[in-house]
This record gives C-alpha cells, sequence and structure tokens, in this order.
C-alpha cells in the first residue's frame, strides 16, 4: 500500500459524494489569518547530499563547550545506556495496546513508574509526557479539575518558572480560559513571599512553585505548600529530577507534600541534541489519580499466579472519544522513558545523588572562576543548585557572540524573558565541566570584557 492511499480519482469521487467543491473547502471554516501558509520547500536531495548535510549540522556542536542551562542540561551519559536502549526490542517498541504481546514494554515502563515514584516521593507516576513544559500545561488542567473546593479557573505562577514551561503552559490553557496569575520575584531571585497576603481569601486552583528554580535558586517550598493548602489551592511542582535526588521530593514538601510533580526527564540519560527530543514526568497523590492524563501501567497475577503487566485506570475515551477524554496524552515518549529507566537503574539512588552533589561543586567552581574577573558579580544571593544569575559589564549577548567564536556555549541571556536583568547571563556547570573547562571560560569572557569595541561597519 502506498503512504498516500487515495488517488485524484478517488479523491474525486469523495467530494462528489459529500458535495465540496475541492478539499480546500472543507477548512473554509477556519479564519484565514490562522492557516499557515504552504510551505516553501527545497527540492529533495539524494540520499548521498542528504547524509553530507545532515552530517554538517551534527558537527556544529562538536567540540563547543557548554555553561548554557535553563532546562536542557549536559550530562554524562553511561555508555551502556543507549547500547540497551537502542536494541531492535526496545527501539521498534509500540503502544502497549495487547498485554500479551507486549510484557516486555509494560514492565520496562512500570519499573520507571516506581523509580519515577519514589524519586519524587510521590503515589504514582504516568508513563511519560511529551516533555515538562507541555506536562506542566497538563497539570494546570488536571489541578483545575481536581480541586474540587475551586470554581476558580485561576492559577498562580511563580515568576521564577522557567519562562518556556510558562509559554507553553499558556498555550495549552490558555484556549480553556484559564487564568495564570503571576507571583512577583523578591530580591534574592525567589518567590517574595511578602506578596503572598494579597492572594489570601481569593479563589485559586492551584500554585506553581519550581525547584531549583529558573535562576538556579532554592525556593522556600515547604512553606510556600503549607500557605497553598492552608488557602484550598493544590501544589503543582515543577523539579530537576536530578537535584530531586538531593533536596526534599516534592512528596514531602510542607506537611503534606506537593499535589502534583512535573518536570523534564532530560537529565536522566537524554542528550542535549542541540534541544531536544525529551520527555516528561508527572507524579501526582493518589487522590488525583483519576485525573490524570496519559498512561498507568500495572502489575497483577493471573489464575496461576503468574505475574503480569497491562495497562490500568484508563478509560477508552482516551482513545475514540476526544470529546469525552479526560487528556488526550495517549502516546508517550517510548524510546527516552526507556533510557531513563535504564539510566536510573545504573545509577542507583547514591549514584543521582553523587551526580546532583558534583553539579553543585562544579556550580560553586564556575562562580569562583568568574567572579574573580573585575565587574562580574553573582546576581542573587542564596543557595544555589547547579546554575546561577551573573551580572556583566557589558551587553550579554555581545559576550555570547565572542565567547562562541571561541567555542564556548556561555549561557542564557535573561533579557528577552527578565528585562529588569539585562546585564545578567545564566551560566551552569554540571558534573561534566572540569577546572580547566571553567578556567577556559573564565580566561575568554575575561578576554571579552577587557577588549575594545569593535567598530561597526560602514562607522
Amino acid at each position: 500500500m502506498p503512504f498516500i492511499p487515495h488517488t485524484e480519482a478517488e479523491v474525486g469521487q469523495m467530494l462528489a459524494r459529500i458535495d465540496a467543491p475541492s478539499v480546500a473547502a472543507l477548512f473554509e471554516e477556519i479564519p484565514s489569518e490562522l492557516r499557515a501558509a504552504p510551505l516553501d520547500l527545497h527540492d529533495g536531495l539524494n540520499e548521498m547530499d542528504m547524509l553530507r548535510w545532515m552530517g554538517a549540522q551534527a558537527r556544529k556542536d562538536e567540540g563547543t563547550l557548554c555553561f548554557a542551562g535553563a532546562g536542557c542540561y549536559d550530562h554524562h551519559i553511561p555508555a551502556a545506556v543507549w547500547d540497551i536502549a537502542t536494541r531492535g526490542e526496545f527501539m521498534t517498541a509500540y503502544t502497549p495496546y495487547q498485554a500479551e504481546a507486549s510484557q516486555g514494554t509494560l514492565q520496562l515502563i512500570y519499573e520507571y513508574q516506581s523509580m519515577m515514584a519514589h524519586l519524587m516521593a510521590m503515589d504514582l507516576s504516568n508513563a511519560s509526557l511529551y516533555d515538562g513544559a507541555s506536562g506542566l500545561g497538563e497539570a494546570l488542567l488536571m489541578a483545575v479539575r481536581g480541586n474540587r473546593g475551586s470554581r476558580s479557573r485561576r492559577v498562580l505562577v511563580a515568576d521564577s518558572l522557567n519562562p518556556r514551561y510558562r509559554g507553553a503552559a499558556q498555550t495549552i490553557v490558555g484556549p480553556q480560559h484559564i487564568e495564570l496569575v503571576p507571583l512577583a520575584l523578591d530580591a534574592s531571585g525567589v518567590t517574595d513571599t511578602e506578596v503572598l497576603a494579597e492572594h489570601e481569601g481569593l479563589d485559586f486552583a492551584a500554585l506553581v512553585i519550581q525547584q531549583p528554580n529558573y535562576f538556579g535558586r532554592l525556593e522556600s517550598v515547604h512553606s510556600l505548600t503549607d500557605w497553598a493548602h492552608a488557602q484550598g489551592m493544590l501544589v503543582i511542582a515543577v523539579v530537576n529530577p536530578i537535584a530531586a535526588a538531593v533536596l526534599a521530593p516534592p512528596g514531602e514538601w510542607g506537611e503534606n507534600g506537593a499535589d502534583i510533580a512535573v518536570g523534564d526527564g532530560q537529565p536522566l540519560g537524554i542528550p542535549m541534541a542541540s534541544g531536544g527530543p525529551s520527555f516528561g514526568f508527572m507524579c501526582c497523590t493518589e487522590r488525583l489519580v483519576r485525573q490524570m492524563p496519559g498512561r498507568l501501567i500495572g502489575r497483577a497475577t493471573d489464575a496461576r499466579g503468574t505475574p503480569g503487566y497491562t495497562l490500568v485506570l484508563q478509560a477508552r475515551e482516551q482513545h475514540i472519544r476526544r470529546s469525552k477524554a479526560t487528556s488526550n496524552i495517549c502516546t508517550n515518549q517510548g524510546l527516552l522513558v526507556t533510557a531513563a529507566t535504564i539510566h536510573m537503574a545504573l545509577l542507583g539512588a547514591t549514584g543521582l545523588a553523587q551526580v546532583a552533589t558534583a553539579c553543585h561543586h562544579a556550580n560553586n567552581q564556575l562562580l569562583r572562576h568568574l567572579t574573580a574577573i573585575p565587574g562580574v558579580q553573582v546576581r542573587f544571593d542564596g543557595p544555589h543548585f547547579h546554575e546561577a544569575a551573573v551580572r556583566l559589564p557589558v551587553d550579554p549577548a555581545t559576550v555570547l557572540t565572542q565567547l562562541a567564536a571561541e567555542g564556548i556555549l556561555g549561557g542564557v541571556p535573561l533579557a528577552p524573558d527578565y528585562p529588569g536583568l539585562s546585564d545578567c547571563l545564566l551560566v551552569c556547570a554540571t558534573e561534566m565541566r572540569t577546572d580547566a573547562d571553567m578556567a577556559r571560560f573564565a580566561g575568554a569572557l575575561a578576554r571579552t570584557l577587557t577588549a575594545p569595541p569593535r567598530c561597526q561597519a560602514g562607522a
């Protein structure tokens, strides 16, 4: 069967049957400004030219020294992770609807869910989402559905949340008339607890807290969680899974723990790959299980006592009746979850904690190197995990361009998302960065800051 099975004659017959003049006429109800313009694609390449072009793109990242984070991190990935994950039985595995033919995939996902729930100290985990940002969107929908004590479609969101998460979540929940209400930062780069009083007694479905936050700072998650619960809100935790190995996990925040935990699984054995793909994780308390999107895998025994695995607690509406579905996250990033499961199994709890500790140490070392340069300062005082905002005496965008010329990805500028931090750069150091790497970065930055300004063309 050809990939597109319909001939022009068959399309014509279908249009005639429904009395439509053309395929385009079927979409006339969509406003023209919302329709995508035709793709301007060049002619196709032959296999040799395509491989040459793809190789050139891949080599662009070779030799680059990475000090950027902001949600995607350069961690060591043991060779065994992808040697195992790319075996045929994992790489070609598909949706496990037919349990008797999918026991291997189902068991792996069950193991993943068990590890992730344990890491987050939550009751259960789903079988993954597309990424951390869209996972937050799903968590917001879940919280609005699940908070029976709230009639509000409003959610408090700390300004220290990753802007990419905020943007993706807004795209998902905005059309469903859910309002994201910001909570301001204080001078130390964390949520300003003094502004909480302004929201007391008001109806909000949930509070979103990121730990560590976008600036690498550690939020007062225990007091924030208890305050939100006292106001009748659910708490949605956005978490770095590596940091959760050494910091209090969401299930242990405050008196009763967070209600939902989401985040990006990229730090768990997934390469940066120029920004993707990745997968998102989601955990929750047992009382919210019926509101959780995506799949859940359960372990049971048959009539003879033999253990087996199957899909559980998922209505068929998830698959066949979109208008009745709790969510339409029906698939998961299966191959990436496979890699993450292998990664967590190889490292174990001790190994993950060692990685987290090494990252924290590397960040402190990096800040010592950078702040030894005249004019460079740490922007926010207080505990950090493995990234931090630093203030520069010149435009960070110019600095990044010059560092890139020396093969250094020097961080992420904060100006596009935080105009008040236009002189700041978000820098990150994981366990991959050696002292020599940091010295190279600091040396290049010092040269950039002391170099005379370049003349503009035509000046």
